[in-house]
């Protein structure tokens, strides 16, 4: 119930067209509740006396009364409807927004065809819940409590018939709500599961097709797709249990009330009108103990989304900048002070130790290192996408922490290993570097990474599509465009994170030529290739999440035997740069 009091502060502006659709639902159930005096006065005074004007006064007042609770309703269902979507809007929004603000360890508990079923399925069952929850919560209680006392007015003696079968009926639907309100997380935690599996199928299309692997695909997908049936089917098999339910107990009730009800008219006990008042309360009386019940139902499984939803929303934020945070980085200089990171509290042993580098402002870094060294890991300390466990990093000499988040990432550009392009044109994905830029500064800029060369033969040029993920552009094309959105943003750090592991030595060496010519720009770049790095002013050798040396090439060359070996390994069959290397 917590959830949904946090969740109800969403409504905003839309809690007036909740409450108003309340009320609406309010005056609808006082007019049904008249007609059924109406209807018994006019049967035992109009038809049992053949007055004929008093039969009409009588059913002219039942036609305005149905006419009323007719016109209430349709503008309750309107501002109900408001009310729903409106709220759903504004829940997504806030989801959305949070996970905006998530850290990279924020975002490491959730998995993203989760987050998205959080923001659409348990969104659209919230909506639900107030959309045909609503109606029922507002107008079943009062509909119970008047029905039972009118029927009790009308005759005490036949009402007992009600208060023997009517908690019956109600301890049945408690039995099914409680068992059935477990199996809405378990429900959702299957569509979880489905549209992780469509995600990753849609995802990894051009892998399954190349590796023939759609059959295997397409089994892993029924499989969720049939713990999904299953999991619903248990689910509904009881909840559906409501209406038959229902229908048993008011038959029954309604056969006991004929019985006697029609022993006390032989008797003179009970006029006509009276027992078909008495049955048109009894039958409102079942209905509303019926929509509490499916109230309850709706509540139950939105109880499930909204903890779910919940769970997005009170997530503690991973980083959050300082109060009075810096907002301006001095220059690119970038020092590590015995850094040690690890990526979860409880994890065994660090994914970085004890690590102590210096970089200059304007200088060019290497990185190297094998699979699993942490290359990585190091450079996302840099813009705080991750905190330290132990040391401190600074840039432009100050600790990273005290900085204003996005004045930091402002000025540390990074191209990440996974090369990402938005849908859109390839003006509106360079536009990310600035979003001010002229197309003679995008050129520019397409030209320094390389991407010029293919942009030009593209009759649309900067106005050409990019497709979901860049999907319409190859690996070295989206690494070129990225490089060129990270130049655009002028930062002072700029990281190639394996960013040219996919163009061919000669761009590579272009783009390497224009990066040192950026003096007031200190380069971080993490490579594979030697040739990349060789000409860096330092270059740091990393092993298993330390460092193993740090030098620049020569003396790398002649003193460490990781750096001897990868050289041996790339350069073979090269002159002595490495100029014309074979890999």
């Amino acid at each position: 119930m917590g959830e949904l009091k946090r969740l109800f502060r969403c409504f905003g502006t839309y809690k007036k067209d909740l409450y108003l659709g309340g009320l609406l639902v309010l005056v609808e159930t006082a007019f049904e509740l008249v007609i059924p005096i109406l209807m018994a006065d006019l049967i035992d005074e109009g038809v049992m006396n053949r007055d004929v004007p008093y039969i009409l006064h009588k059913g002219v007042q039942m036609a305005v009364c149905a006419l009323l609770s007719l016109v209430t309703g349709l503008l309750y269902a309107r501002f109900a409807a408001r009310a729903a979507y409106g709220w759903g809007a504004n829940i997504r929004e806030a989801e959305y927004e949070k996970v905006q603000q998530f850290a990279f360890s924020n975002l490491d508990r959730f998995d993203s065809a989760s987050l998205v079923t959080r923001m659409t399925t348990d969104v659209t069952v919230l909506q639900n819940a107030v959309n045909g929850g609503l109606r029922p919560l507002a107008r079943s209680p009062i509909m119970l409590v008047m029905g039972l006392g009118l029927s009790v007015y009308m005759n005490a003696r036949l009402s007992v018939v009600f208060f023997v079968c009517a908690p019956l009926l109600a301890v049945v639907l408690l039995f099914i709500v409680r068992r059935v309100a477990p199996m809405y997380t378990v429900l959702q935690k299957a569509v979880d599961r489905l549209n992780h599996v469509v995600e990753e199928n849609l995802t990894a299309i051009r892998a399954v097709k190349a590796y023939v692997r759609g059959d295997y695909e397409a089994e892993k997908f029924c499989a969720v797709n049939e713990n999904l049936t299953k999991t619903s089917q248990r689910t509904f098999r009881l909840a559906v249990l409501n209406m038959p339910t229902l229908q048993c107990v008011m038959y029954v009730t309604i056969t006991l009330l004929m019985w006697f009800g029609g022993n006390m008219i032989l008797g003179g006990e009970l006029q006509v009108g009276e027992l078909t008042g008495f049955l048109s309360y009894v039958l409102q009386v079942m209905n509303s103990i019926m929509m509490i019940s499916n109230a309850f139902l709706l509540l139950t499984r939105s109880l499930a989304s909204a903890h779910r939803i919940g769970e997005v929303l009170t997530e503690p934020v991973g980083l959050v900048s300082p109060e009075a945070a810096r907002t301006e980085v001095e220059d690119g200089s970038v020092d590590f002070y015995h850094v040690s990171f690890k990526y979860h509290a409880d994890a065994r042993e660090f994914a970085l130790r004890d690590v102590e580098l210096h970089f200059g402002a304007g200088q060019t870094i290497g990185i190297l290192g094998g699979t699993g060294s942490a290359k990585t890991t190091l450079v996302q300390l840099i813009p705080r996408l991750y905190d330290v466990s132990e040391g401190m990093v600074c840039v432009g000499g100050r600790n990273v922490r005290e900085y204003d988040l996005t004045a930091l990432r402002d000025a540390v550009g990074i191209v990440l290993q996974k090369n990402v392009l938005f849908s859109g044109t390839v003006r509106d994905n360079l536009r990310w570097g600035d979003r001010d830029a002229t197309d003679a500064e995008l050129w520019e800029a397409c030209r320094a990474a390389g991407a010029a060369e293919f942009l030009e033969q593209n009759a649309a040029g900067l106005d050409a599509e990019v497709g979901q993920g860049g999907v319409n552009f190859s690996g070295g094309q989206k690494q070129r465009l990225c490089i060129a959105r990270a130049l655009l943003k002028k930062p002072k750090v700029l990281i190639f994170d394996d960013a040219t592991s996919a163009v061919d030595t000669a761009t590579e060496a272009d783009i390497r030529a224009t990066l040192s010519a950026l003096r007031n720009m200190t380069k971080i770049i993490i490579a594979q290739r030697i040739s990349s790095v060789m000409h860096s002013d330092q270059i740091v050798v990393l092993d298993d999440g330390r460092v193993h040396a740090v030098g620049t090439h020569e003396t790398l060359l002649k003193s460490d035997p990781i750096y001897q070996e990868l050289y041996a390994t790339q350069m073979r069959g090269g002159d002595g740069d490495g100029q014309n290397n074979q890999l």
